[in-house]
């Protein structure tokens, strides 16, 4: 029905059109803006020489995507749509790879169910539609591991090595975590050299596990063709051009790791590791582990790695190693891993695939239906997940909600406090909200201190500025996400707002909280 070519580019093609469509549906979350994307919002609003300010001070470790982000707001403005469609099209890029992989690895029917999987993952589905660099990590991941691929079936040249050492260094300046992918790979390049498969490839979709024309160019199991594994022959060679290509992204990558651990203080609110933070990992990993089985069971033998050789490696070894960071310093996010959830797709693809030429060698016209009986059931019973993603309630919290808030209560001749500091991001990415309004506390503005938050006055300069006011609108935390004050500064906001101001008005929305207070008289 098809033919092999049109095949290997309608798989890729109809995975990242469905990821595509995910990521658009409820791409707003109904206006909502939370605390991390707030800070990429409010640092992609200012000049270039501030970003760079900045980065010497905080965040060197987004550094890259700020500045990409920077100039997408200079071309089109700041908006959600904007904030997020970087992260839209990143992760269909990631489901087109997975599945190409997928095809080349074990047919186009595991191709074409490990690229929709991906974008129905729910975590995949949370960082789908983020303004953060999670799933641009996550495409070039997808990238690097099908250079990888075609490198171990034989067919790369010198212009292939540049590009995966160029994807995986630029993955590493985006988030230097995702190193954390060469080891896997490394791992994928001595089971493929032990295990090294030939046979046919290049099925078309002429019926469900059925094969079709041998691809090209080369016949399988020919050095150089599609089928070949002509590699394992010398496969000492392509491991020293693996680890030279592995090492120059590593020295890319290499000054942004030592510059920041002098940020690391960043991170310590990230709580140390516990057995119930391993739970969802080790779930994924079984089931990851279960599409391996079933797809080293599988008759399909293409030339080069198998799905299990790549998937399995690429879902393992980056939790683990952020495991064992993890037991050093905490650092246990699974957002730091999400390009792991590739492989985790590729294996379900891979057992989807297996499914798919069971049923069809006892009921062909059945194969046909299998795959979207599949995502038909898979899309209902995560729908609540799903929507759950989509809505504002999914963050801790929202900042626009808290803009919108002010907006409605400040009055000319107000004053505005935030407790933390860090609840300034509310203001800075909503200037507008807050005209008119004098921010007592500041003492340096962010652009111009080179930070996040800025620089507040000392204790004692706060108290009389806010002692001088009649109205103070204060924004900070909801009781359900808030701390106690850390800092002797927010100790004294507190105590000054308790023994010298009223409570007029009280508001919390999606967990962000603006009072109003009114000077006793």
């Amino acid at each position: 029905m098809f033919t092999a070519r049109t095949v290997r580019l309608l798989v890729p093609s109809a995975a990242a059109l469905w990821t595509s469509a995910l990521g658009l549906w409820g791409l707003s979350r109904q206006n909502s803006v939370w605390r991390d994307e707030a800070a990429t919002w409010q640092v992609a609003r200012r000049s270039t020489a501030e970003i760079v300010q900045l980065l010497g001070n905080v965040d060197v470790v987004h550094g890259l995507y700020y500045l990409l982000m920077h100039g997408l707001f200079e071309l089109f403005g700041p908006g959600t749509a904007v904030l997020r469609l970087p992260s839209v099209a990143a992760t269909a890029v990631a489901a087109a790879c997975v599945a190409a992989l997928g095809h080349r690895l074990a047919g186009p029917w595991a191709g074409l169910g490990g690229g929709v999987a991906l974008g129905m993952l729910p975590a995949v589905q949370f960082y789908l539609q983020e303004g953060r660099p999670y799933a641009l990590v996550a495409a070039g991941a997808g990238v690097s591991t099908l250079l990888l691929v075609t490198l171990l079936e034989g067919r790369g040249r010198a212009v292939h090595w540049i590009a995966y050492s160029g994807t995986v260094a630029l993955c590493g300046l985006l988030n230097w975590l995702s190193l954390m992918i060469l080891p896997a790979h490394l791992l994928t390049l001595l089971l493929s050299g032990r295990n090294g498969r030939s046979g046919r490839s290049g099925h078309d979709l002429g019926g469900p596990g059925e094969p079709g024309e041998p691809g090209e160019p080369g016949e399988p199991g020919e050095p150089g063709g599609r089928g070949g594994s002509g590699w394992s022959g010398g496969s000492a060679g392509l491991g020293k051009r693996w680890a030279a290509a592995a090492g120059a992204a590593v020295a890319c990558v290499l000054p942004l790791v030592l510059f920041s651990r002098s940020q690391s203080a960043q991170v310590s609110w990230i709580p140390p590791l516990t057995w119930h933070m391993l739970i969802g990992p080790v779930v994924l990993l079984a089931v990851g582990g279960a599409g391996a089985l079933l797809d080293r069971r599988s008759p399909y033998r293409p030339g080069g790695p198998s799905a299990a050789a790549v998937g399995l490696p690429l879902l393992v070894v980056p939790h683990l190693g952020l495991v064992g960071l993890s037991l050093i310093q905490p650092l246990f996010l699974d957002r730091y891993v999400l390009f792991s959830l590739l492989g985790l797709a590729l294996l379900i693809g891979a057992a989807i695939g297996v499914a798919v030429r069971t049923v069809s060698r006892r009921l062909p016209r059945a194969g046909w239906w299998l795959l979207p009986a599949i995502v038909a059931v898979a899309a209902v019973a995560l729908l609540p997940q799903a929507l759950a993603k989509r809505s504002p309630a999914s963050r801790v919290d929202d900042v626009l909600a808290a803009a919108d808030d002010v907006r409605r209560l400040k009055r000319p001749g107000d004053a505005v406090l935030f407790f933390p500091s860090a609840r300034r991001d509310t203001r800075l990415v909503s200037p507008d909200a807050f005209s008119g309004l004098e921010d007592i506390a500041l003492a340096r503005t962010p652009e111009r201190s080179g930070t996040l938050k800025g620089v507040e006055a000392e204790p004692a300069r706060i108290r009389a500025a806010m002692l001088t006011h009649r109205r103070i609108l204060l924004v900070t935390d909801t009781p359900a996400v808030s701390r106690p004050p850390a800092t002797e500064r927010d100790r004294m906001k507190r105590s000054v707002l308790r023994n010298h101001f009223r409570i007029v008005t009280d508001t919390q929305t999606r967990g962000r909280r603006v009072t109003l207070y009114e000077r006793r008289v």
